[in-house]
């Protein structure tokens, strides 16, 4: 399984998010505290997102995240009030390569998914077919993760609210395919949409930010989010809501 995390809220360095908390996303790398039978170590890429007014930025390489030397000067230059970083542990039978790193990006949206699609492609056929040709042709990489992004890019540029999207796309994935693995973070530098489904995430709320990680890092004040479960957030609001039908 991969790591990944969110941040909303006044703008912060992304070396103090990435790189410097105890427990940081470039800990995880290496160290994990839980994979759940998932691996053991995310050294197949990692990926910065974050957004410059209204823009969404990246910066993606295919090398575990402790190789890179410029990321410190790097991320301890760059601020940012809208962040998402992931370090990828890749799925066995997929490819490698800075394409299939998160985050994924469409317009204003950056996203990542923590898991893995059983059977992918042939158990997703179904969906695969309302996606238009042109969608399909255009994915970043022949991965479930680009695909997963493509379900729910597809119903976001028909005008549908975002929670409802990232909620309907899971839970039919999953139907398709018993046993998934689909832990998403998808974020427009506004609102954040998450998703617990087979694996762990946790949120910090203050008066002004929302961080939520794979695994805690940094400062206290974490909560683990429940299960299969879809997480709406702004910089200054929250909301949990129970998945499977519930919503």
């Amino acid at each position: 399984m991969c790591r990944h995390l969110a941040y909303l809220g006044p703008p912060v360095t992304l070396a103090s998010l990435v790189l410097e908390p105890t427990h940081s996303l470039y800990e995880q790398s290496w160290a994990p505290d839980d994979m759940r039978g998932g691996g053991t170590v995310n050294a197949d890429g990692f990926g910065l997102g974050w957004y410059t007014d209204d823009t969404p930025i990246r910066y993606r390489r295919n090398a575990p995240i402790w190789t890179d030397q410029n990321l410190v000067e790097l991320a301890g230059s760059i601020r940012s009030g809208a962040v998402l970083a992931a370090v990828r542990n890749g799925t066995v039978g997929m490819p490698y390569g800075e394409a299939a790193v998160a985050p994924f990006k469409a317009g204003n949206w950056l996203f990542s998914h923590n898991g893995r699609i059983p059977g992918w492609p042939d158990s997703t056929l179904k969906l695969a077919e309302r996606l238009p040709v042109a969608d399909l042709l255009q994915l970043e990489a022949p991965v479930d993760s680009a695909f997963l992004w493509a379900l729910i890019r597809h119903q976001l540029n028909e005008g549908r609210q975002p929670a409802d999207v990232v909620a309907e796309v899971v839970e039919e994935v999953d139907s398709l395919a018993p046993g998934s693995r689909l832990n998403v973070l998808a974020t427009d530098g506004e609102q954040l949409i998450a998703t617990t489904w087979t694996h762990s995430l946790w949120v910090r709320q203050t008066s002004d930010s929302i961080t939520v990680s794979s695994e805690p890092f940094g400062a206290d004040g974490w909560t683990e989010v429940p299960d299969h479960s879809l997480l709406a957030a702004t910089a200054t609001t929250l909301r949990i809501t129970p998945m499977e039908g519930q919503l």
